[in-house]
């Protein structure tokens, strides 16, 4: 489909959605007038640029208006040196969507680099490629969802108040975890309004955008592969627009990426962008919890009025987590096993999702709608959902996503409560639809004075969770009263040095370095990079002392040969926490465990000096 023929499609289906929309009552400007691409001059034409930086290679995307007919589609990045603008790449801008990807190899990231991108005569655009920031103690993630446009939900307030607080924090990092477009006909016009609303904090910070269900076109997504949906709400697993659209949106959002580790495409020429960023000494593994995922719709009995909604109390969990339902799929696994042993330049490891292991709410849309179970969450299937904390735990990962439209933060179970990893699930940005956690009976184990809804769970697919926070909003918000809705965003600090997660949760139109200004209930909370993997049943190894320090350690399972898990000490001692009664091997080694150091070691041991 060529470009005129693909935007003609667009802006007729968007007609249709958006004479329905107009007509459901809503009050405000509408999604048309929201979305209409601004003319332009040509000095103008190049809207926002992403960028990361990996292992020495710089990778950016500039997104760029329509370029008219006749002019050149050659679009240069270019880098100030000694005061000198140097051309370091050029690259041709691709229709539709207009994106201009560039790739530069060899990066110098010691230092920073201001740079601009160029196209014909006039258009410039410029920002800082920043310096890997490997010697700061702490590590600052911004963190968003959620980002609705619509106005009846707030979703027309200005972004400014986001601005100003991530310039206020100097986040290192930016992470949109999904819904950066809520628009399922025009995701070119939107993700420019994206762009202009965010475009002043991108331009000079690492920024990852994981493409969710509204982005890609669809209210839910199980992308099983690539599959084409034919079900009305896509649950019976696929992609409901056309795989060129798909492939539109993900070259917008994620071109900038690191390669990913896996470069094999799925159905309808899909591509992927699994992958890991190391910045600042964080391991950032990138994953699509959705593109490989089943559709529940004809595969698991129906409980509901959707394929998807569980609305019987009284279900059997286990007659949903049917055989042959993926949730990760292999190729992510496979990365994960080998993403967490390896160690090489990092001191913490975090996942970055679209969504968190488990049903993460109990109501849905009103506050009188009690949904029991909801499968486009990852605590469905659920033995995807231990597959992949199991894969998780074992590098300590720490676990940061979105989507849920309710901040919570949980402490995973898989064999017994606790025994997994944190998540953290941010705000979203604009909440259009509404979530609470509220279990009908109290959390067991309890922190003194903490509300009824934390404790030990079991979530509706009977998965082992621990609450310690959920920001629930009114039972009758004020329409755009956006902090009645508990619209906001996320921040976690990565502390290098003390291996501490400090994980914040802010409302919007504040001013967060205001010591007036208060978080949302539950929120801060700190835990150690540690907590990701210490199951209260397990005892000790006996302490080992070191001759050099933060070496990286791995425990091996005597009888069957299993990695337990790899982890870099923090210092020149490290106590390995194990399994109860049996005998493990110990590996060591200062970047990676080369070593073993402990042939047959078991709970209650006593301390070791280890030389490497």
């Amino acid at each position: 489909m060529n470009f005129l023929k693909y935007l003609t499609f667009c802006i007729g289906a968007f007609a249709i959605v958006n004479t329905a929309f107009a007509q459901s009552g809503n009050q405000g400007r509408s999604r048309d007038a929201i979305l209409t691409i601004p003319e332009v001059e040509e000095k103008d034409i190049i809207c926002f640029a992403l960028y990361t930086v990996h292992d020495q290679t710089l990778k950016l995307t500039a997104q760029l208006y329509p370029i008219a007919e006749g002019e050149t589609k050659t679009v240069r990045l270019e880098i100030e040196k000694d005061d000198t603008w140097v051309e370091v790449a050029q690259t041709t801008a691709i229709e539709p969507g207009w994106t201009a990807p560039f790739r530069v190899e060899n990066w110098d990231d010691t230092q920073a680099h201001k740079y601009r991108v160029r196209h014909g005569k006039e258009a410039t655009y410029k920002g800082v490629i920043r310096k890997n920031p490997v010697d700061k103690d702490e590590i600052i993630v911004a963190g968003f969802t959620g980002n609705s446009i619509r106005p009846g939900h707030g979703g027309d307030i200005s972004r400014q108040d986001i601005i100003d607080n991530i310039k206020r924090v100097d986040a290192d990092v930016l992470f949109f975890s999904g819904d950066q477009v809520y628009d399922h006909f025009k995701h070119y016009a939107a993700w420019l309004k994206f762009g202009r609303d965010f475009g002043e904090i991108i331009k000079d910070r690492p920024t990852l955008c994981l493409p969710d269900d509204h982005d890609v076109g669809q209210p839910n997504l199980w992308g099983e592969s690539g599959k084409v949906s034919t079900l009305s709400g896509a649950s019976d697993g696929g992609y409901a627009r056309p795989g060129v659209y798909v492939q539109e949106v993900e070259r917008a959002q994620t071109s900038h990426f690191p390669d990913p580790v896996d470069p094999r495409k799925i159905g309808q020429g899909i591509g992927v962008y699994f992958t890991n960023l190391n910045w600042g000494n964080i391991d950032f593994a990138i994953l699509e919890d959705r593109k490989f995922k089943t559709g529940p719709a004809g595969r698991v009995p129906k409980q509901g009025p959707r394929p998807d909604h569980i609305r019987n109390p009284d279900y059997d969990p286990t007659s949903v987590d049917v055989e042959g339902a993926v949730l990760l799929g292999e190729r992510q696994l496979e990365f994960l096993d080998q993403w967490a042993q390896d160690w090489r330049n990092a001191d913490m490891k975090v996942a970055l999702s679209q969504t968190i292991f488990c049903g993460g709410a109990h109501i849905h849309g009103n506050a009188n709608g009690r949904l029991h179970a909801d499968m486009d969450s990852n605590g469905w299937p659920q033995s995807g959902r231990n597959r992949a904390l199991r894969a998780l735990r074992k590098g300590f990962a720490f676990h940061y996503a979105g989507d849920q439209h309710l901040a919570t933060i949980f402490h995973h179970g898989i064999e017994e409560h606790r025994d997994a990893i944190w998540s953290f699930c941010v705000p979203s940005i604009a909440n259009l639809y509404l979530r609470w956690w509220e279990p009908l009976e109290p959390g067991l184990n309890r922190e003194p004075g903490a509300p009824g809804y934390t404790g030990d769970h079991l979530d509706g697919f009977h998965n082992k969770v621990t609450n310690f926070a959920a920001a629930n909003p009114e039972k009758n918000p004020a329409g755009k009263l956006l902090n009645t809705r508990s619209a906001g965003f996320g921040i976690v600090r990565l502390n290098t040095r003390t291996r501490h997660i400090t994980m914040e949760c802010w409302p919007r139109n504040v001013d967060i370095t205001d010591p007036t200004t208060q978080q949302y209930t539950g929120w801060p909370r700190t835990i150690s990079q540690f907590d990701n993997y210490n199951p209260p049943s397990w005892g000790k190894l006996g302490e080992l002392t070191f001759n050099v320090e933060d070496p990286v350690v791995q425990l091996i399972d005597a009888k069957t040969n299993e990695i337990l898990y790899t982890v870099r000490a923090n210092g020149r001692t490290f106590n390995p926490g194990a399994p109860q009664g049996k005998r493990f091997i110990i590996k060591a080694g200062r970047d990676a465990p080369d070593q073993i150091i402990v042939e047959q070691a078991e709970a209650g041991d006593q301390a070791r000096t280890i030389r490497l």
